[in-house]
């Protein structure tokens, strides 16, 4: 057997080296250029948008098919704060943030309004029931009132939603979780999501920054976007 008919036996193995050299640079390259925690993150971003939309949606057809509406608690608006523009004045009984999070214990918001203060978690009993939409859940509202019942099986919450390992129960401006607060005069609502992903956070698609609300640390959907405040400014600037 002569050299060419070895060569034609098969790869030497400078050639596969070669071969699986590239094969590992394309790898590499392709991962880079997909990024699939950046594309998981899009994704999540995606499904609070969605979210969002569909709490809007069933708190508007809420407040139009109800002759009293409560958005603060099952029998009032205590809840809420007076105005949108007043400031945080926690108490027993409100006004509250309602966070998509399971659990009757009170958390500590270091940021959303520019103070340190006690809120509220879910009005559950139990952390199976905080999304349920008979005003138990984590939105103190009764959709199950509405002829004909809830227009959602359950409250949407946050695809992450959790603290993370912070032991102490602070909320922060990044922490994944739906928040949720109301005022009474006028009776409005906001509903605001914590976005991850570089696509809808940065740049020309800055979803924070085109939804019409005072912060650009939230994506905020609702009837006033100035209730849950700028996040990180001073109660005063309200």
């Amino acid at each position: 057997m002569n050299i060419k008919e070895k060569r034609e036996a098969g790869f030497t193995l400078l050639e596969l080296l070669i071969v699986v050299s590239i094969i590992a640079i394309l790898s590499v390259a392709l991962v880079l250029v997909l990024d699939p925690a950046e594309t998981l993150k899009k994704s999540r971003d995606a499904q609070r948008m969605s979210d969002m939309s569909t709490i809007k949606t069933a708190l508007g057809i809420y407040t139009t098919s109800t002759t009293t509406p409560y958005l603060g608690g099952l029998t009032n608006n205590n809840g809420c704060k007076a105005t949108p523009a007043t400031a945080w004045a926690y108490s027993a009984t409100g006004p509250w943030i309602h966070y998509s999070l399971s659990g009757t214990a009170a958390v500590t918001d270091l940021s959303l309004d520019g103070v340190t203060a006690v809120t509220s978690f879910a009005t559950s009993s139990a952390s199976a029931n905080y999304t349920l939409t008979d005003g138990n859940g984590w939105i103190p509202v009764n959709l199950d009132s509405l002829i004909g019942g809830s227009p959602i099986s359950n409250l949407p919450i946050d695809p992450v939603n959790s603290l993370g390992t912070d032991t102490a129960l602070n909320i922060s401006t990044s922490t994944l979780a739906y928040r949720y607060a109301c005022s009474i005069n006028p009776l409005a609502y906001e509903v605001d999501a914590v976005f991850e992903s570089n696509t809808y956070t940065t740049g020309a698609d800055n979803k924070l920054t085109k939804d019409g609300g005072n912060s650009s640390n939230y994506y905020e959907v609702g009837t006033n976007l100035k209730i849950l405040g700028a996040g990180g400014a001073s109660p005063a600037s309200f």
